[in-house]
Order: C-alpha cells, then sequence, then structure tokens
C-alpha cells in the first residue's frame, strides 16, 4: 500500500481492483506519477493499461482501492480534477463534419478557461489544416488533433492512450516531438504504449503491466540493469548448432530463442563471438546477421513474462 500521495506526487494508484464478470482487468495496481515527468503503462492489448487510465481519469470506478489526482479524491473530486486534466480522444469521436478550427472552438466552450484556437494550431503545427474537415485529416494529423484537443484548457496533467497506435514512423516521431513539448512546459503526462522503443524514447519513468498487474517498475535503465548487465549476441537461427553447445560457449549465462532470432547473453563478447566462430565453421557454416547489443525493454518484458511483448 502506498498511502497518503506523497509531496510532489500529481497521481497516485494505491492497490486498485477492478473487474468484469470473472475477469480481473486491473489487480492490485499501486505506482506514483511525480510534478513533471512522462510515466508510461507499457504491455501488450489486454494488460489493463487503458482500464487503469480510465479509472485514473474518473471514467470508471475502482472495485477497491484509492486514487487520488492533484490530492483530490477521484471518487470525490472528478468534476474539480477534469477541469484541470486533458485526456485524449480516440479519433472515432471527432465530429468528421467539423473543420478542424471549428472542432477546437466547439471544445473550448466546455470550460471557462481555454487556449486560444491559434495557439493550439501552431503548437500540434495544424494551422494549414485549420479549415479542413476532421474526416479528410491523415492518421497523423487527426492523432495531432486528438491531443490539440486534450490541451483546450491548459491542463496540469495530460493522458495519452496510446497516442501514436496506426501510425506511418514520420508521424509516430513527430507526435513524439509534440509529447517532449508539453513536458517541457512543465506538465505531467499518463501515456499508455505497446511501442517498446516509444516507451524508452519519451518515459521517465514506467510500467511493465501484463494480465492486470504490474510487474516492474522504474527508468528504463533501471529495469534493465535489475536483470541484465550482458551484451546479447543475435543470430539467425537456421542453422544454429543447438542450444546445448551455444550454453557451452565461453562467457555464455543463456540461450534465448526470439522468433527467427537466437540470442546468447554473455559477459565477454569477444570470447563468445570467437568460440561461435570456430563452432560454426567447423560444422561448415557462420552465423547470419550476428549482431551484438545490449539488453533491451524487450528482453525485460520477455524475462518477466516468458514470451515477446510482440506476440
Amino acid at each position: 500500500m502506498l498511502g497518503r500521495p506523497g509531496q510532489d506526487a500529481v497521481i497516485t494508484v494505491d492497490d486498485v481492483f477492478k473487474a468484469y464478470g470473472d475477469v480481473k482487468a486491473v489487480d492490485g495496481v499501486s505506482f506514483q506519477v511525480s510534478k513533471g515527468e512522462i510515466f508510461g503503462l507499457l504491455g501488450p492489448n489486454g494488460a489493463g493499461k487503458t482500464t487503469t487510465m480510465e479509472m485514473i481519469e474518473g471514467l470508471h470506478a475502482p472495485d477497491s482501492g484509492a486514487i487520488h489526482v492533484l490530492g483530490m479524491d477521484v471518487r470525490h473530486a472528478a468534476t474539480a480534477i477534469k477541469n484541470r486534466v486533458g485526456v485524449q480522444l480516440q479519433t472515432a469521436a471527432l465530429y468528421p463534419q467539423l473543420t478542424v478550427t471549428e472542432l477546437l472552438s466547439l471544445f473550448g466552450t466546455f470550460y471557462a478557461r481555454h487556449q486560444p484556437v491559434e495557439r493550439l494550431l501552431e503548437d500540434l503545427e495544424l494551422g494549414e489544416k485549420r479549415n479542413a474537415q476532421t474526416k479528410n485529416l491523415s492518421g497523423g494529423q487527426r492523432q495531432r488533433l486528438s491531443v490539440a484537443l486534450a490541451l483546450v484548457n491548459d491542463p496540469e496533467v495530460v493522458f495519452l492512450d496510446e497516442p501514436t497506435t496506426g501510425l506511418d514512423p514520420a508521424a509516430r516521431h513527430g507526435l513524439w516531438t509534440v509529447v517532449r513539448r508539453l513536458k517541457g512546459e512543465g506538465r505531467t503526462i499518463l501515456m499508455t504504449t505497446h511501442y517498446m522503443e516509444e516507451a524508452e524514447a519519451l518515459c521517465d519513468r514506467l510500467a511493465i503491466m501484463d494480465h492486470g498487474r504490474i510487474l516492474d517498475s522504474g527508468t528504463a535503465e533501471e529495469l534493465i540493469g535489475r536483470r541484465f548487465r550482458e551484451r546479447g549476441v543475435h543470430f539467425r537461427r537456421a542453422g544454429a548448432p543447438d542450444q546445448e553447445k551455444l550454453q557451452a560457449l565461453p562467457a555464455v549465462s543463456r540461450v534465448v530463442y526470439e522468433e527467427d532470432e537466437v540470442v546468447l547473453f554473455t559477459s565477454d563478447v569477444p570470447a563468445t563471438i570467437a568460440a561461435l566462430l570456430e563452432l560454426t565453421s567447423r560444422a561448415g557454416t557462420e552465423p547470419a546477421d550476428l549482431m551484438i547489443r545490449r539488453a533491451s525493454l524487450e528482453d525485460v518484458f520477455l524475462e518477466l513474462t516468458g514470451r515477446a511483448l510482440r506476440d
């Protein structure tokens, strides 16, 4: 149990449970988000990320546990909280016939305090699309508009639920720039994602979720460092020596198979590679697509769950 929110905690989730029938969507989740940080909930679809987010936003009540946002209990101060937070809407909720400017102006009327439409258009790089109907926007433009709508009331806390799902790499990186700008303005951001690269690129801290539980949390470096002090030697699985021979190579602590790839975790990369090349040479082959990299969040997820996140 986390108890009362810490002094600099903007969001506190304390031992929260939520079930739908026999399914435990959220199973004893606890974490805190500090002022001005980007905190990510990382996990596959169905992990409980969105349900957790929606309870923090006040859209659903937890079965048990406590949630505080900006020092207020979500159960008893939902209206006061909503005036100070911004929630990224899913694109399906946009009015297709309205123009970008009309939609931003409409949402501005929902709040006593709101940002100028022109500023939002400039900040989200939507100026050229100000008179375009929302149904005619590209995927990246619709996502930027969703973020703009979340910022209409100049919120202190911004909730982003899978903000770059379905976007091409260029549009995704464009939205990353927007998220970093929000952090630079001093806003606190809670986001969900199932992209490892996105979590590492954006999040100051993150929690890895699966089956409604938080398996571990911390910075990316902390999550990796707690489990891996070694490097990974990667090569194609096809034609590779059997696992027993690979495990016997110098400095190899373990052998992991990821789809069509073999990963050797080693504390001495040169010794391991030299022995691997000698082993494959005797068999008249060589390891294909040989590469070396440090352990990643993907490796952490595999270690925690026994499967890759992309599964």
